[in-house]
């Protein structure tokens, strides 16, 4: 299979290629992961779902896969790339919290959701708490080899110093003219020898919660330089593909290039990764989904059916299918119609998916089911067109109804291949489940929550405190979790 040719859109040479590995069959991926201070919501779930067919796929074709998907809990400010406090601390400080408790919380919580999508697991998840010496190792070559300058106990990358030796902007497109005279002054900015400069190295304020002891400070990373170390680590310095979300291009991943190749100066530049591939963004009418604009929807509120924007609940596998629906690359805009369309065409896919075993043979086939399987190869090989190969899928579903009403007929022997391709590309290619009874259940579920929640409130109101009592602790015995709120009550799944 492996010999068949992939092309992926590289998103440092702006140009799809013939993907092929550094040292074949095994294939090294780093995904940039979760910032783990809140739940995960719809904009976490895409780059997982896409990134997840990637594996998937590369697996399906032979490759010994070797797949890096980052925790990050440290050095990822609010603010403007270096300013302002530590998101994971910050939410510590709100809850009066260890910062890794807050951060093993919503690790839990991101592992919980983004499994139900039937996400695999990667090969290895590193934190970057757990790689502070790996990060503070390549900040010395970095200074070692003059690309950086240590200021009051912080260290920056020195980008205009890199610049002179390497293409900086060669992933983003961005020009250093550009980006100095486009970039306002930051919060403690007057460190910087330039406002293009950005953190290796931030030394703590007293009240800054999380800090390591380094040569230059007691401090925490920046941003950037965990997944530099990171993936170099368990990757090698050039590996096969680095994959993150469209946001990330730049700063962070232009950033990470800047580290890897100064780092191993005067090699070489390894720009890190052969292949750069980013997924496009989640929209609400045309705005980014995301936690900084407030326009996010978490996943347990989809399941839920808990949110403004949302007319009912939806599966996991009906958020699976709405993501595949488009090619990674494009942007896809949230609403509940086509959230509706999704869950009504995959239980399409689904109840046809079911018939497959008890459809009628007959001596000859009119179907040529080979022919489906070239179509489905064709859309994967090109650039993983999702969007193409379900279009496959649905000429499928056709053929199935066409077989059942005697329209066409199909060999034992093709109804036996026709069942094995389905079932490879939507089960272990696509991660499509065959049982479409999964969101009825969960709205199910939810109806029944909402109607024991209202005879709880009505036992409240009487004071019959004990019925409330007992209630809510036959449910969290039972796994599901009351929130009692102003005026209202909410529930989550333990």
């Amino acid at each position: 299979m492996i010999n068949h040719p992939l092309f992926l859109y590289n998103s440092l040479t702006k140009q799809k290629e013939k993907f092929t590995p550094i040292n074949s069959p095994f294939v090294g991926i780093y995904l940039c992961g979760p910032t783990v201070y809140g739940d995960p919501h719809l904009g976490h779930a895409r780059p997982a779902i896409c990134f997840d067919i990637l594996f998937r796929f590369l697996k399906y074709l032979g490759y010994r896969v070797r797949y890096v998907r980052n925790i990050t809990d440290v050095g990822h400010l609010v603010g403007d790339a270096d300013s302002g406090e530590d998101k994971i601390g910050q939410k510590a400080k709100l809850e009066q919290l260890e910062p890794m408790e807050v951060a093993q919380y919503y690790i839990d919580r991101y592992h919980k959701f983004i499994d139900s999508l039937n996400v695999l697991r990667p090969s290895i998840e590193p934190r970057a708490t757990g790689h502070i010496p790996e990060q503070i190792k390549l900040i010395k070559s970095i200074l070692d080899n003059g690309f950086a300058y240590e200021v009051n106990g912080s260290v920056y990358l020195d980008v205009p110093k890199y610049a002179a030796h390497y293409a900086y902007g060669l992933l983003s497109g961005r020009e250093l003219d550009d980006l100095m005279s486009g970039t306002r002054e930051l919060a403690g900015g007057s460190e910087k020898r330039h406002l293009s400069d950005f953190a290796l190295w931030k030394r703590a304020e007293p009240e800054h919660l999380m800090r390591w002891e380094s040569p230059w400070s007691i401090g925490f990373p920046g941003w950037h330089i965990e997944c530099t170390a990171m993936s170099t680590k368990y990757l090698g310095n050039q590996f096969d593909i680095h994959a993150g979300g469209i946001d990330l291009l730049f700063p962070h991943h232009e950033a990470e290039i800047a580290q890897a190749n100064a780092c191993s100066h005067p090699h070489p530049p390894s720009n890190e990764a052969k292949f750069w591939l980013h997924c496009n963004m989640i929209t609400i009418s045309g705005k980014k989904m995301g936690k900084s604009l407030g326009n996010f929807i978490t996943l347990d509120e989809f399941y839920t059916g808990k949110h403004t924007l949302l007319s009912q609940s939806y599966s996991p596998q009906t958020i699976r299918f709405f993501i595949l629906q488009a090619h990674y690359r494009s942007t896809l805009d949230f609403s509940n119609e086509a959230l509706i369309a999704s869950e009504k065409a995959l239980k399409r896919i689904q109840t046809a998916w079911k018939l497959l075993p008890n459809l009628p043979t007959a001596p000859n086939s009119t179907l040529n089911i080979k022919q489906l399987q070239e179509n489905l190869l064709s859309a994967l090989y090109d650039d993983l067109n999702t969007a193409i190969a379900i279009a496959h899928i649905f000429e499928a579903v056709s053929w199935i109804h066409a077989i059942q009403q005697g329209v066409e007929t199909i060999s034992p022997q093709d109804l036996q291949e026709f069942q094995e391709t389905m079932n490879i590309f939507l089960s272990e290619v696509l991660g499509i489940q065959p049982d479409f009874q999964q969101n009825t259940n969960t709205q199910s579920l939810s109806a029944a929550m909402n109607l024991l929640i209202e005879i709880r409130q009505q036992a409240r109101s009487q004071k019959d405190f004990k019925t409330s009592d007992n209630i809510r602790d036959k449910l969290k015995e039972a796994g599901i979790l009351l929130k009692d709120g102003n005026n209202t009550t909410t529930w989550e799944l333990l």
